[in-house]
């Protein structure tokens, strides 16, 4: 398999790091960056071709499919030019600023053929599987209550990145930035969210236009009640959490450790925890998840069946969070069938 890489910011260490781990399977025909000093600098460091416009890796006969690691607002014109060119495609988190802009990504994509899949990769741990096994499987029961938090940690300098932390680059905060991942796995397992009441808010530690800090209460279409609780002002950081309730016992995923504690008192741990980047640097975490998830991507071309994680999967976590901004600003409960 034949990938290009484009974008070449704090985003791309996980990617180089598991491409590296992959060279039996996947050649990187070359990097680009529309900062020709860092593509220069990145291409010398691994070996690879620096690409010096979009347009060269479109035009690339060899190039199969990309990786898109770029900030969200330049996303629809590096999908439409690289699906044009029927190049497939993995592209970073979220795949637009808007659930509608998300749609027609997703769409183009799907007319002309191509495979979009999206960098969620945080249901390649094995504790998440194992919790998505669990919940299948009914070993847990029946579901009763569905519980997120993120506890995280981002300094000013942080958000003293260009574009960062507002609506016209990123789309939103602290849901679409970071919670987006939890959120994701969170409707992986369970199913789509009928209704939210929301309440965001942007604290007196951060100097930016987004939310730092959301809360809401979500009733699923199965009925189930649940929470989320997420932020980037809990200093010093922590880890991210996800709890199912069920009547015959509770599943925590707590970053990459699964503890299920039955009503009948057996215990089962799966995984451990990890770095997750909820802390002063965002990128503290293993590239595992992601050499599992751009692994299955490469097999997903290769044998011409739909990625883990496709575009149309990640439309779930970006209608929910649309919902959560418009609960929030006009204080009322929002029903995930107004967002269109």
């Amino acid at each position: 398999m034949h990938i290009a890489i484009i974008g070449l910011g704090m985003a791309s260490r996980p990617h180089l790091a598991a491409l590296k781990n992959l060279t039996d399977k996947i050649t990187v025909t070359g990097v680009y960056a529309r900062d020709s000093h860092k593509t220069k600098a990145i291409a010398e460091m691994h070996g690879y071709h620096a690409f010096s416009t979009l347009e060269e890796i479109a035009q690339c006969n060899k190039t199969e499919a990309v990786i898109v690691i770029t900030p969200p607002n330049s996303r629809h014109k590096i999908i439409d030019k690289m699906s044009a060119a029927g190049k497939h495609i993995l592209t970073e988190k979220p795949v637009e600023r808007s659930y509608a802009a998300a749609v027609e990504l997703v769409e183009m994509c799907e007319t002309r053929d191509v495979l979009l899949a999206v960098v969620l990769q945080h249901r390649f741990r094995a504790g998440a599987q194992r919790l998505t096994e669990v919940f299948s499987s009914g070993e847990l029961g029946e579901l009763a209550l569905v519980r997120a938090e993120v506890p995280w940690w981002r300094d000013q300098s942080y958000y003293d990145a260009a574009g960062r932390g507002t609506y016209q680059q990123d789309g939103g905060g602290v849901l679409i930035t970071q919670a987006i991942h939890v959120i994701d796995l969170m409707l992986a397992i369970t199913g789509p969210v009928a209704q939210v009441q929301a309440l965001s808010a942007t604290t007196k530690l951060h100097d930016i236009e987004t939310e730092d800090f959301a809360t809401c209460g979500i009733i699923f279409k199965s009925g189930i009640p649940g929470s989320i609780v997420a932020t980037t002002s809990s200093y010093p950081g922590g880890v991210e959490k996800l709890t199912l309730d069920g009547t015959l016992g509770s599943a925590t995923l707590e970053a990459g450790k699964l503890v299920i504690t039955w009503r009948d008192g057996k215990t089962e741990q799966v995984g451990e925890v990890t770095g997750t980047g909820g802390g002063s640097d965002p990128m503290d975490f293993p590239c595992d998840w992601h050499q599992s998830l751009i692994e299955d991507f490469a097999n997903s071309i290769a044998n011409n069946r739909p990625p883990r994680v496709t575009g149309r999967d990640a439309l779930r976590v970006q209608k929910l969070i649309d919902a959560i901004k418009i609960s929030s600003d006009q204080g009322r409960l929002v029903s995930l069938d107004e967002i269109t």
